[in-house]
């Protein structure tokens, strides 16, 4: 399900966005001799990753892009909340936000950018962190932006077993160095650098047939654990671990949503003036499962691509990328899945009253979720998950008056959207396994649009395009 033309975007123009990093004073891995040190990690045929401390990568360069926008001259509003987008007249104005001190304010603006990251929290295992709350995502599916591709939810293999939450995550570079994953009597059991979603699978059917509720991570052989990988040396030490002599405990944990708000090449949604990049974002070029790393490498390029098109006089989709079938007029409409009744049995309190426990709602959800969408589903699971969904919603009532609130109407929007695309797409493909239909089908092999705030969901066929391999 990748688009090529994206994916051409990606990797024609990922090595120079990475040399603008490194000039806004990144600092990456190198080599003795000074060239980047490269790693490889899952579904990769060679080494081509760029990586700073080891699987630090992410706080470097969140380092790096926090001090250049404190040094330039944009005012950042931090802990204040976007709750919807404000349409009028057919575009994008801005956003409806709660400010540090809770009050309601529209911040009216000529382009409006959704880089709110992914959707994580609709589960109860996740290394996600607890604001990613599919808020971008929600807010456009309710506004009648086209999204798609929100039944690819990742889970990543080595999340750490343990109760801290979000997972601490043991990196795919572990594995990369020569890690090894054993099933609880110590046996290897699947390539240890297979796809995500193929390692994923194997792990919850090992721990099904064994009775377990987690696997282990052997990097016992590995040298310098401790320099090559210092945060995750300090993460493990925090909890008693030992990675030279202990086996690590690990389960599978959603990790990155592959779908979100279509755009074009440029980050342009269907709604003028509104714009996506990073997690949110469904560009095309992650298909049906992310190949690992790529998700930073997206946001580097298509962030620095949309913010160029704006600078440069940009104004609303060009029929190019994902966006092309849409603007063309070649969907589909398809029947939507019926909506589970809520399950009796969920959140208490009536609707949209005081009573409703918020954070045990919020709990109630994302277990339904884990068990009913997680890493395998079926018609069966996902109707009992839609059940407690729409428990949740009833009991949550009217508008949310608070962040609280808002997330979780914020988590109900998304897991439907989930839930309807799982639904809907009886096959197994990527990210999204079904042991009910436990094969792909070219029938399925196109996107599944939610594209107007009624509900309604629009399947947009997208014609085969065979692979071309390349040295």
């Amino acid at each position: 399900l990748c688009e090529t033309e994206a994916v051409r975007v990606l990797v024609d123009e990922g090595p120079s966005r990475v040399h603008e990093l490194i000039a806004m004073g990144a600092v990456f891995d190198r080599q003795p001799g000074g060239a980047l040190a490269l790693a490889r990690e899952g579904g990769h045929s060679t080494a081509r990753v760029v990586h700073a401390g080891g699987a630090a990568t992410g706080a470097e360069v969140e380092r790096a892009l926090v001090d250049a926008t404190r040094a330039s001259a944009a005012a950042v509003m931090e802990e204040w909340f976007a709750l919807d987008l404000l349409v009028e007249g057919g575009r994008c104005r801005g956003v409806v936000a709660l400010s540090d001190d809770g009050r309601r304010i529209e911040v009216r603006a000529t382009h409006t950018v959704l880089a709110t990251g992914g959707a994580g929290q609709v589960f109860s295992v996740t290394t996600n962190p607890a604001e990613a709350t599919g808020d971008g995502l929600a807010m456009a599916l309710r506004a009648g932006v086209p999204v798609a591709d929100v039944e690819f939810m990742q889970f990543h293999p080595t999340a750490l077993h343990h109760p801290a939450m979000p997972r601490p995550l043991l990196s795919e570079a572990l594995r990369g160095h020569g890690a090894l994953l054993r099933d609880a009597r110590g046996d290897r059991f699947v390539d240890e650098l297979a796809p995500r979603d193929v390692v994923s699978r194997a792990m919850s059917e090992r721990m099904h047939e064994q009775g377990v509720d987690n696997l282990w991570l052997d990097a016992t052989a590995l040298e310098s654990f401790d320099a090559r990988f210092p945060t995750i040396s300090a993460s493990l030490a925090a909890i008693g671990l030992d990675p030279t002599t202990d086996w690590l405990p690990i389960a599978p944990a959603a990790h990155y949503l592959s779908g979100g708000v279509l755009t074009d090449l440029w980050g342009a949604t269907a709604l003028p003036g509104l714009w996506a990049a990073g997690e949110v974002a469904c560009t095309g070029v992650h298909g049906a499962n992310r190949l690992a790393s790529n998700s930073l490498l997206e946001g580097m390029v298509f962030g620095a691509r949309l913010a160029e098109t704006i600078l440069a006089g940009g104004d609303g989709p060009t029929a190019t990328g994902v966006l092309v079938p849409l603007l063309e007029g070649r969907t589909e409409p398809v029947e939507p899945p019926p909506v589970p009744g809520p399950d009796t049995t969920g959140p208490g309190g009536s609707s949209g009253g005081a009573a409703l426990d918020v954070a045990k709602a919020r709990h109630q959800l994302q277990r339904a979720m884990t068990d009913g969408a997680g890493v395998v589903r079926s018609a069966a699971s996902l109707a009992r998950a839609g059940g407690t969904v729409a428990a949740v919603a009833v009991a949550l009532g009217a508008l949310p008056v608070d962040r609280a609130r808002g997330e979780l109407a914020n988590l109900v929007t998304a897991a439907n959207s989930v839930l309807a695309s799982a639904t809907l797409r009886t096959e197994t493909r990527g990210a999204h396994a079904r042991s009910d239909f436990p094969h792909s089908t070219d029938a399925w092999r196109c996107r599944i649009v939610h594209c107007r705030p009624d509900g309604t969901t629009v399947l947009a066929r997208i014609p085969p395009v065979p692979p071309v391999w390349r040295p």
